[in-house]
């Protein structure tokens, strides 16, 4: 199916792709605007966002009420690196999705009782979360390792609970009106709409929307680790965690495709090498997982382990090294990987046979440069050899390069 694109005057960018398979439309918008975007002493601000956005707008004193009346469902997710918001609505009430979201792009109703009713939800969020919930802390524990300058260092939550406790009604505008912007937005729509009324509706409720001041950004980049880190914590939890964690290209990067494969290798399903060999064949584990952030700029690669009753640290760490070690010295069998491949094809098939995956989808790629790339990831992944796997192993898990977080039940 082809993909339609065209930008209003005002810097909205819009990608369009009719499917009459169904008779539904999903407008999706998505934000250039992440917890990357955040000052280090006011983090949780894109999270809180994800929150405040449904609270009402300028014009709309309950977003969910018209939803629910048209038969729509709707959601949102903030990561890194964007803010995600999709409506999905019956074809024939698709004008209510546009004039919604264009509402909320316009201006929120800015008011302390929707402040004070959403910053309580992400604060009683943060805590049930990462304050009192066993393991809750990991990823600010491992980001915070990983990360010195970069502000991947804390996640989308937030660093800390009081940064979001103590934000305050002037902030919270200012952050909306140099992020939440026309000129900041890729709206995408897929569905049972022609381009031509996509673009007569965008045109209608988007196109009086001005152009905003976006704050320019200015992120620091992340100086090449040098050395080995690592961190020990103790915890009231049931069973001790280990983690280690390498640097890795970002999304854009060809190498991100060679990163995602190995992490297949080590951890995709039963057959994989982690689980067959250290939680079915030798139980040093009783979880195992190895998988990539995904962040569009330099990400991270992890290893994580929950450990058995009578494993140690040692063995554990051995475990990991061993089949990292395997990974450098050693090519992946062609099968191994055209299994891995085959199994990626079909997930990804599958994914975007639903209108909203891949209204979702093509907002994320139009963001990483062109729409059209989604159509490319298949090959992309196909393209990556054995060769390429054992070079980029032999890049990136070495010493100077890995963070290792001994996470201990206390006994």
């Amino acid at each position: 199916m082809s993909i339609n694109k065209f930008v209003l005057d005002n810097g909205l960018r819009v990608v369009h792709q009719m499917d009459t398979t169904s008779p539904m439309v999903v407008i999706n918008t998505l934000y250039d605007v992440g917890s990357k975007d955040e000052h280090p002493d006011h983090t949780g601000f894109a999270h809180l966002f994800e929150h405040l956005m449904f609270g009402g707008s300028v014009h709309i004193p309950s977003y969910d009420d018209p939803v629910q009346r048209a038969c729509g469902e709707n959601n949102a997710w903030t990561c890194n690196d964007y803010t995600n918001y999709y409506l999905m609505l019956p074809d024939c009430n698709a004008e209510l999705g546009f004039w919604l979201e264009s509402d909320r792009m316009l201006s929120l109703d800015f008011s302390q009782k929707s402040l004070d009713v959403q910053r309580n939800v992400v604060c009683e969020e943060f805590k049930q979360r990462n304050l009192n919930q066993p393991y809750g802390d990991l990823s600010h524990l491992v980001r915070g390792m990983a990360f010195k300058q970069h502000p991947y260092a804390w996640p989308t939550i937030g660093k800390e609970l009081s940064h979001i406790e103590n934000a305050t009604l002037d902030e919270v505008r200012s952050f909306f009106f140099s992020h939440y912007a026309p000129n900041n937005a890729i709206l995408s729509v897929v569905g049972n709409i022609s381009f031509e009324e996509t673009k007569r509706l965008v045109e209608k409720w988007y196109g009086d929307i001005p152009r905003r001041d976006v704050l320019v950004r200015s992120i620091p980049p992340e100086p090449k680790q040098t050395e080995p880190r690592r961190l020990e914590v103790e915890r009231n939890v049931p069973a001790s965690m280990l983690y280690k964690v390498f640097h890795v290209c970002g999304r854009r990067e060809a190498d991100y495709y060679t990163t995602d494969v190995i992490s297949d290798v080590l951890s995709n399903g039963n057959s994989s090498r982690l689980y067959r060999k250290y939680v079915k064949e030798n139980p040093l584990f009783t979880e195992l997982n190895a998988y990539i952030s995904g962040d569009i700029e330099t990400g991270l690669f992890y290893m994580a382990g929950l450990l058995a009753e009578n494993t140690t640290f040692e063995q554990a760490e051995q475990a990991f090294d061993e089949e990292l070690r395997l990974l450098r010295d050693e090519l992946v069998s062609e099968q191994e990987l055209e299994k891995l491949k085959n199994k990626y094809e079909s997930s990804y098939l599958m994914d975007n046979m639903t209108l909203l995956k891949r209204a979702n989808n093509l907002a994320y790629y139009e963001l990483l440069g062109d729409a059209n790339l989604l159509y490319e990831d298949v090959a992309n992944y196909r393209k990556v050899t054995p060769e390429d796997v054992r070079r980029y192993a032999r890049e990136v898990f070495v010493p100077e390069n890995c963070s290792t977080l001994i996470y201990r039940a206390k006994n």
